[in-house]
């Protein structure tokens, strides 16, 4: 099988784009966490120390305000159950989330913000505000809603 001479198409092919917007975003987000006022001190400092990372961004941006089942948590986050219990263990120990028993299986636990956690999720939803608005500042409202749109579409 004969080598292709060009192989430029493996840094600008959509996966690869998708995937470096993504860390970008994300990297942002947490910078803006990192200097928020509302974010609660503690965790504020850590995000600013790099102690938080785009691993924790699966817990604030998939946990239910009702909270949800690990196994659950995990298949939104499209990581391992161990994985996901890791960081919610970490999670826990920062005090933003706590385990529960669950009201439908008294053998289940579930995953619930603490009062910190919503300061923190409250933060994050004015992070992903304002990268989101500098994300149209940048490439412009038309291009924006065009890929918010084909974003969605392909999500679905």
């Amino acid at each position: 099988m004969n080598e292709p001479d060009d192989d430029r198409w493996r840094e600008t092919h959509l996966g690869r784009l998708l995937g470096h917007a993504m860390r970008r975003f994300d990297e942002r987000v947490l910078q803006l966490m990192a200097a928020s006022e509302q974010a609660p001190l503690a965790l504020a400092n850590l995000a600013a120390r790099d102690k938080v990372g785009a691993a924790h961004i699966h817990i604030t941006r998939h946990l239910p305000l009702g909270g949800a089942r690990l196994t659950e948590l995990a298949a939104w986050a499209g990581i391992a159950k161990q994985s996901m219990g890791d960081l919610v263990d970490q999670c826990e120990a920062w005090g933003l989330v706590a385990r529960e028993p669950d009201p439908r299986d008294a053998r289940a636990r579930r995953i619930v913000f603490t009062p910190t956690g919503l300061d923190w999720l409250a933060a994050f939803r004015d992070a992903v505000a304002q990268a989101e608005a500098e994300f149209r500042a940048a490439v412009g409202d038309e291009v924006a809603t065009v890929v918010a749109l084909g974003l969605e579409a392909y999500a679905a």
